[in-house]
């Protein structure tokens, strides 16, 4: 790099350029505007087929049958309420989470925030910092820059000045300079990602399955839907406004009007309670992904240990030169390194008094290499960096390291050497100087952490550029079983590389390509990998794990790769972030047994009442008109589904995410929906006295179909909430209990069309019920044995000590 630095601009020229739209305005990429969010759950397929239905029901002056309107606006304004408190939260924490460049204006460096940076800004450079705009190199000092991410080139690109850089890549190693030319939606990154990074709840495991429900649930509605309205039409004879009426009673509860909304309820939620915790989600999928993974790799350093350093001990070695040479050597390194990691801050700090060398190369630190170094007028070629890499392994000195390593000291090796440090064969022969001791913090909370993935059997993979003994000695620290690996030892062959990673669970010198290349092998077996890193050398790990996770004092580019950014920089926020994607999961499975075992049992139902129509038609045999108005299919769902699919949406829940998640629904969803509809059908069928039936008749008939349908959609539930903690089973209570209340309320019956009077009738619906209900209780015990895991009842306290 040149002694004289490139000026940055002044102000009055960036006011000039800020007036002249000049600016790198492009959309902040984690939300929705909040007129997109009233759209989105306004304008909704569902809300307007309510709408439609709520306007023939109006349109007869029944007002009361009306009623289901109001999830219209439940849909509406509860959808609306979660989302922008979502967005809220990620606005807060995504501006936090930023990559900040370093801008030089008048004189002054400034840390700006990306979309404050304008035309012809001058940008600093070093390991780690992402690329926020287009630019061209105007300084450099061994400038390396990753554009894997744009380009698809592996390996790092060296830099000169004139060189072109691309938004979206990010600095391997050295540091540099570069002016910005092209900013806002002209950037390189900024045309590719603009669209692809807008706030969504879509492209997860989930929201396809739910999608796939959907679209099952769509096959069904369309021949049921067009019988129903054909019969109760023109074949009932009851009237105008009553066939009407019942036509909209069988449709309404076809509508999965909850399904989607409590999907996204939960997600949002989601996000808002880990933003309570400093943990920026940049992909909402990744909540749930987090809860489906069985891998956990995990970098030692910033990870496991606290980012920064101390030195605990300076061993000089028998051929070296005075103390007083080797600390003058180490204060002046510390000293010139423009952008020093955490090894050279925690020398900085201990020695703090550069002697003035005059430099005449340098070499910056790379992950690859291991080594950084400095050569300096009339005093040497001086190199620090890994013992084992620097020396021959065998050698004593390497072999000393080793022996402090394995007390969890990070141990650097100081040495002079015969090359400049810039010459293509460097470092040369090395002669070593001293040892240098750092002392690295365990991060308090890593042991809990740790303990909490071993009892989810979720194997954790400890994988660190360190020496392979220093990082042992760490994760045995740390209670981590297995045995430890130098990556140097690894295979090549992605086959033999996964055999390897199942015997050992702690790697030292890790490359970053071997990180990646770790990361793909135990995808090969079927695993759903997380990385944890924060360093530039996690960034390939990071971006082709399932799910990445950044530490928020970590290098801009490892924070922009990452789906899952802890800003607190804890690691134990972790299990947090498991558990919330362990709640979205199986909290949505239940609401989804609820939403889908509805529209079977009234699909059903319908189908059946059509085609006992179009038969009895045919043999001049009275036909049935649909057991319900909309009134009763809406109470029917207050407590059955409604309320406590609302309520186990957001509740607690640890159970561990598996696979199958379509099929599980379906499979208990449908026979549950077909005993209901198959039962309510038999004792409407028992009851129904014809055409010529009086309307307390036909209300009585109607109401013992409700009561049976009743009684086995609270079994239903009751089912779908286990295994039971208390307030599950009082949650089951409470929605048995309330049907109770309004059967025993005159003005409510009067208001709900029910007439329970008929004690033959209410007997005969109470028995088909509880018959019903038995068999709902037998399937799940069967379906339950078949899967190969235990029924239970209850939760045991260890599931889930939140819950």
């Amino acid at each position: 790099m040149s002694t004289s630095l490139v000026a940055g601009l002044t102000d009055a020229e960036v006011a000039r350029r800020v007036a002249d739209g000049k600016i790198n305005d492009v959309p902040g990429r984690a939300t929705r505007t909040v007129a997109d969010i009233v759209r989105g759950n306004v304008f909704t397929r569902i809300n307007a087929i309510l709408g439609v239905l709520l306007a023939i029901v109006l349109a007869t002056g029944s007002l009361i049958n009306g009623l289901f309107g109001f999830l219209i606006i439940a849909n509406s304004v509860v959808g609306m309420v979660q989302e922008l408190r979502a967005k809220q939260t990620l606005d807060k924490l995504a501006i936090v989470g930023q990559a900040k460049p370093q801008v030089r204006r008048a004189g002054q460096t400034r840390e700006l925030l990306p979309n404050e940076v304008v035309l012809d800004d001058i940008i600093e450079l070093g390991p780690g910092d992402q690329i926020v705009v287009d630019g061209v190199v105007v300084e450099e000092s061994g400038l390396e820059v990753d554009e894997s991410m744009l380009t698809g080139e592996a390996d790092p690109i060296l830099k000169d000045v004139g060189d072109a850089v691309m938004s979206g890549g990010f600095v391997v190693a050295g540091v540099g300079a570069y002016r910005a030319t092209k900013v806002g939606r002209d950037a390189y990154a900024a045309r590719l990602t603009e669209e692809a990074s807008k706030f969504t709840l879509v492209h997860s495991e989930l929201r396809t399955g739910i999608n796939k429900i959907l679209q099952f649930i769509t096959y069904l509605l369309v021949p049921a839907g067009l019988l129903i309205i054909y019969t109760q039409l023109f074949t009932t004879r009851v009237g105008w406004r009553e066939s009407v009426l019942r036509m909209v009673g069988a449709l309404v509860p076809m509508v999965p009007e909850g399904l989607v909304l409590m999907t996204s309820i939960a997600f949002a939620v989601g996000v808002v309670r880990l933003g309570r915790r400093r943990c920026l989600v940049q992909e909402l999928p990744a909540i749930e992904g987090l809860a489906r993974v069985n891998v956990v790799c995990a970098d030692k350093t910033g990870t496991l240990t606290e980012n920064r350093m101390q030195v605990a001990d300076l061993q000089r070695l028998d051929t070296a030169p005075g103390v007083g040479t080797i600390i003058d050597a180490l204060a002046s390194m510390a000293a010139g390194d423009p952008r020093p990691n955490a090894s050279i801050e925690a020398i900085a700090e201990a020695y703090r008094n550069p002697p003035g060398w005059t430099v005449t190369a340098t070499a910056p630190f790379k992950s690859a290499t291991k080594w950084s170094g400095v050569s300096y007028r009339d005093h040497g070629n001086w190199v620090l960096g890994a013992p084992d890499v620097l020396l021959d392994p065998s050698s004593a000195v390497a072999e000393r390291a080793d022996e402090a390593g394995s007390r969890g000291l990070r141990v650097l090796l100081l040495g002079c050497t015969d090359l400049p440090v810039d010459h293509p064969d460097a470092p040369g022969r090395v002669v070593p100087a001293a040892l240098l001791m750092l002392e690295q913090r365990v991060r308090p909370d890593a042991r809990a952490t740790l303990d909490y993935f071993a009892r989810q059997n979720v194997s954790v993979k400890v994988i660190s550029g360190d020496n392979a003994i220093s990082v042992g000695a760490v994760a045995s620290a740390l209670g981590l079983s297995g045995q430890t690996l130098d990556a140097r030892k690894l295979p090549s062959d992605a086959d033999e590389l996964a055999d390897t990673l199942e015997q050992y669970s702690t790697f030292g010198r890790v490359r970053p390509d071997q990180k990646r290349a770790i990361v793909h092998a135990l995808q090969s077996r079927g695993n759903t990998v997380a990385m944890t890193g924060d360093g530039v050398n996690d960034v390939l790990a990071l971006k082709d794990a399932d799910i990445g996770v950044a530490m928020g004092a970590g290098s801009p580019a490892s924070r922009a790769v990452a789906q899952i950014v802890l800003l607190d920089n804890k690691f134990a926020t972790l299990p947090y972030v498991v558990g919330e994607g362990r709640r979205v999961i199986g909290n949505i499975e239940r609401v989804s047994n609820l939403f889908l075992t509805k529209t079977v049992y009234s699909v059903l139902l319908a189908l059946l009442i059509g085609i006992g129509g179009l038969g009895a038609r045919a043999f001049g045999i009275n036909v049935l008109a649909f057991p319900f108005q909309p009134i009763q299919v809406t109470t029917a769902a207050w407590f059955t589904i409604g309320a406590p699919a609302f309520i186990l949406s957001l509740a607690p829940n640890n159970e561990r995410a598996q696979p199958g998640f379509v099929r599980r629904v379906v499979t208990a969803a449908v026979p549950n929906g077909a005993v209901a509809g198959v039962a309510t059908f038999v004792c409407y069928l028992l009851a129904f006295r014809g055409a010529a039936a009086t309307p307390v008749q036909q209300m009585q008939a109607s109401t013992s179909a409700l009561i049976t349908l009743l009684v086995i959609a609270v079994w239903v539930l009751a089912v779908v909430a286990r295994p039971y903690t208390w307030w599950r089973a009082l949650l089951v209570a409470l929605s048995g209990a309330a049907y109770v209340v309004i059967f025993s309320i005159p003005l409510a019956r009067e208001q709900f069309m029910l007439d329970p009077s008929n004690i033959a009738l209410t007997a005969i619906a109470l028995g088909i019920g509880v018959l019903g209900a038995a068999v709902v209780e037998a399937l799940w015990w069967w379906q339950g044995s078949a899967s190969g895991a235990h029924p239970r009842l209850w939760r045991r306290p260890e599931d889930c000590p939140s819950c």
